[in-house]
């Protein structure tokens, strides 16, 4: 439902978390000086650790009646195909302008020094479809709000916005305000430790 914060199941049980989290690598002033960047890596070679994430980014879906998994480049696309597996619905990806070979949508959207811009094909969401949008991090949400209007531009109804990390502090839940938001784990402040969403 619109607004909702986090979702209603459970959230991971501490010791889980307390896995999640280890396999998450801190890089200090990556890509650029004063970044600490979540490098999932760790967590994508163990077997278990990404199990587990997969999981958690699914369970809070299964009774939902998803259709589509949608994944933006790049990271979104390891999730969010593990996901649709798991909730027996289809997969689509959005990329950069470009790399896609059929008819696309484009939506452009503003970064803090010029604009990006992300792609879909026009036929992968038919009207009326129940989404569920995925990606690995939500920062400042500019990404997943372009992402989220070129699904519903072509009349895809969005369910949910999922997330294995959240930066909190960014404050991207309020571009995203008008659809549920789950993320499985969140950092409150840039030197903060990871826990779980309440």
């Amino acid at each position: 439902m619109p607004g909702m914060q986090s979702s209603s199941r459970p959230p991971p049980p501490r010791p889980v978390l307390a896995r999640l989290r280890d396999l998450i690598r801190d890089v200090p002033n990556f890509p650029k000086p004063g970044i600490l960047f979540k490098d999932i890596t760790p967590l994508l070679r163990d077997p278990g650790g990404l199990s587990l994430a997969v999981e958690y980014l699914t369970q809070p879906f299964r009774d939902q009646h998803i259709d589509v998994v949608v994944g933006a480049e790049s990271r979104g696309f390891i999730f969010g195909t593990a996901v649709a597996r798991n909730l027996s619905a289809g997969f689509i990806p959005i990329r950069k302008p470009g790399k896609l070979p059929h008819d696309t949508q484009r939506e452009s959207y503003e970064l803090e020094y010029g604009t990006d811009t992300l792609e879909i094909h026009k036929d992968g969401i038919h009207k009326g479809d129940r989404v569920l949008m995925i990606d690995d991090l939500l920062a400042t949400g500019g990404t997943m709000a372009a992402c989220c209007r070129l699904v519903e531009a072509l009349g895809g109804q969005i369910v949910g916005v999922a997330f294995l990390i959240e930066l909190a502090y960014l404050g991207g839940r309020k571009r995203l305000a008008n659809h549920s938001v789950y993320s499985v784990l969140t950092v409150d402040n840039p030197d903060g430790d990871m826990r779980q969403v309440q």
